[in-house]
């Protein structure tokens, strides 16, 4: 279940859409807002501008918000949160906010419910211990 390679395309021919003048600002974030000056150049879309956010770059709906593997990505952090999703749609991603023990715990869990998981954690030989 991976999504449609032309779904992938698109996403990785995105550009990045950042604030007018972000770039020039440390007190600007780079968080998206429209352009809206009288002598914009980048509302005027000249070139050169970073480009606009627009209904054309987005992808199809049923597409939109999945993990490239095709799965609807959940964050969990404790064992009961694993009975109310389904091991076809979701893929299971560990809070970082766990112990090692814990995530282990989860981890073997949700394996043996047939969950795929996005970050499993470290073995101790792995992680140079």
């Amino acid at each position: 279940m991976r999504l449609p390679k032309r779904v992938l395309k698109k996403r990785r021919s995105l550009p990045k859409f950042v604030r007018q003048e972000s770039w020039r600002y440390v007190r600007l974030n780079t968080g998206y807002r429209r352009p809206r000056g009288k002598d914009s150049r980048m509302r005027l879309q000249k070139s050169g501008a970073p480009p606009l956010a627009k209904i054309g770059y987005g992808t199809p709906r049923s597409f939109r918000g999945l993990h490239p593997s095709g799965y609807r990505e959940v964050l969990i952090s404790s064992l009961s949160q694993l009975a109310a999703l389904s091991p076809d749609k979701d893929a299971l991603r560990l809070s970082g906010r766990l112990g090692g023990r814990m995530k282990t715990k989860l981890y073997e869990a949700a394996v043996e419910k047939g969950f795929k998981v996005l970050n499993p954690p470290l073995k101790k030989e792995e992680s140079g211990e």
